[in-house]
């Protein structure tokens, strides 16, 4: 049966189209039509624009008469996160947002990933999209020159990376060319002239690129901040961010020292099942000479992941989650950029476009090890992100479209993927030591980084006693942590110096998912079930953690 929209939900679903026209590349990563040939606008006129709207969604929101339950969920929802993207303006954040993985220099670049090819006409949008790359970058320049002019500029060390990204994109295989050269029709060939306008249009969009990176290496970067401590003010502000709740931070940096000490624990224990005796370097270094767990090259990568996602789709729809028949289908893919990172894209409304687990690959890296791995495809499809993503797109029933394709909060989705890891083994897919020391290894990372982010942010004694921490310790400190290769542990440290609060939410979020759901077991008592609760759980999208609590509480 599907609901009635209620005047909360007509509201949302406004907010959704609003959203669509003011960013192109929303619309093209939720699958709508419209803007596929334009990029978003960040420039400090767009910024004011937005935050214009949504005082105009706030004001509507307070006004509305709340029907049930769902709209109860959806008020407090909508309002924490438009409120924190207010406070987010207020800060003028927008002149400053740079980092190595997550801000309109790499985002005017990676919506490329998701854009239609199949037709002539979707390369006729991408002619327009690649045209409209210099525009939009230029706009991404004028708020980064306001920070230059009010002295609030990027951390010196993350303009740094972005200039080596930018010359990546800019080389003469760089992104765009390779882009153009291979472009092809799911059926037929392209038409000549249209040829030359992509490969034209790709130069043009190189050259946009280009002029970026000047502006970065001549007046950003002599103008860079030197410090890459956010401080407490703003870092509480990000965490709440990424949290959607707000937590006491000095007491979380104090339970990420103990919950980093409890999985090593862990892990040493592991080591043992793996080679009697042996610590956790030497286990891990008898995985890695194990050629039964070894891949040779992205396509042997890809293929791994591809049978070990669709086997544990088919083993647990039905069994520990139900899984409708769209969401069945993941493709994993091998992103086109070497950045690092491994991500996860939802589907399209209608799931013409498959969910998608990506891998960019690091320059260089050509081996990989299954039993690091094997939780990272858990965490990234079924029962992480794709099952929880696509499930919400899925719901259409119940949810009205934010909520379904636009409600999104790191603590929530992170923090459900590595509940999804843990539950895994709870579940008996990790029984296989190896396998189980690289979830370990996954729990390990993401509770070091609680520890390093607060720290660095935070400005906290390194827990040698030997000062402040800086790069260098938090580079060594990782690379204790971390059992994965110098590019990923270099990576990941300048990820998480230049986008603050975002990494600790992983863990953070997933100990609020274990809170909610062992109070929920606790009111339950003997009715309780473990698949409902995921299911009443995961039918509700992406909320706010304090928004989670709070629904499922009632």
């Amino acid at each position: 049966m599907t609901r009635e929209p209620s005047e909360i939900d007509q509201i949302a679903d406004r907010w959704v189209d609003r959203m669509a026209e003011l960013s192109p590349s929303f619309s093209t990563y939720i699958g709508r039509a419209g803007g596929e040939d334009r990029l978003d606008d960040a420039s400090p006129a767009a910024e004011a624009r937005n935050a214009a709207e949504r005082s105009r969604v706030l004001a509507e929101l307070a006004a509305a008469t709340v029907r049930d339950a769902t709209d109860e969920v959806t008020l407090h929802a909508m309002q924490n996160r438009l409120n924190l993207e207010q406070e987010f303006y207020a800060a003028k954040l927008y002149r400053r947002d740079m980092n190595v993985i997550a801000s309109p220099a790499q985002g005017i670049r990676d919506i490329f990933d998701l854009s239609p090819t199949a037709t002539e006409q979707d390369w006729r949008n991408l002619v327009g999209r690649m045209n409209s790359v210099p525009a939009a970058l230029e706009g991404y320049t004028e708020s980064l020159t306001e920070g230059i002019e009010a002295k609030d500029t990027p951390a010196l060390r993350q303009i740094d990376q972005v200039i080596a990204q930018v010359e990546q994109i800019t080389g003469g295989n760089g992104f765009f060319r390779t882009f153009a050269a291979n472009a092809a029709l799911a059926e037929g060939e392209l038409p000549e002239a249209l040829k030359a306008e992509i490969v034209a249009a790709a130069e043009t969009a190189t050259a946009g690129y280009s002029a970026f990176g000047d502006f970065l290496k001549q007046q950003l970067l002599p103008n860079a901040n030197p410090v890459d401590a956010i401080g407490r003010e703003r870092y509480q502000l990000f965490s709440r961010s990424f949290l959607g709740a707000e937590v006491d931070l000095d007491e979380t940096y104090q339970w990420g020292i103990e919950e980093l000490a409890r999985v090593t624990a862990e892990q040493n224990r592991v080591a043992n099942e793996i080679k009697a005796g042996a610590s956790v370097e030497e286990a891990i270094e008898f995985l890695d000479n194990d050629p039964a767990r070894k891949l040779h090259g992205t396509k042997a990568l890809q293929e791994w992941m591809q049978k070990l996602s669709d086997a544990a789709i088919e083993k647990l729809g039905g069994t520990h989650f139900e899984i409708a028949e769209p969401i069945r289908k993941l493709e994993c893919m091998i992103a086109p950029t070497q950045h690092g990172g491994i991500y996860y894209t939802g589907p399209t409304d209608d799931f013409s476009r498959p969910g998608r687990m990506w891998w960019s690959v690091p320059v260089g890296v050509e081996e990989f090890n299954t039993w690091r791995e094997t939780t990272t495809v858990y965490h990234e499809g079924v029962p992480g992100h794709h099952l929880q993503i696509a499930q919400a797109v899925y719901n259409r029933s119940e949810l009205n479209n934010w909520r379904r394709q636009a409600s999104w909060c790191s603590g929530h989705g992170e923090g459900w993927a590595l509940y999804a890891e843990r539950l895994m083994a709870d579940l008996g897919f990790l029984d296989d030591p190896g396998d189980r020391l690289g979830m370990l290894d996954g729990q390990r990372m993401r509770a070091a980084r609680v520890v390093l982010d607060i720290g660095v942010h935070l400005g906290k004694d390194r827990l040698d006693g030997q000062g402040k921490w800086d790069f260098e310790y938090a580079l060594d400190f990782m690379g204790k942590n971390v059992n994965m290769s110098k590019q990923f542990v270099f990576f990941e440290v300048n990820r998480y110096f230049g986008w603050p609060g975002q990494a600790p939410s992983y863990k953070v979020g997933q100990r609020v998912w274990e809170q909610i759901r062992d109070e929920a077991k606790a009111r339950a008592g003997d009715s309780w079930n473990i698949k409902e609760f995921h299911k009443l759980a995961l039918n509700l999208g992406g909320l706010p953690l304090d928004t989670l609590r709070r629904a499922l509480e009632k």
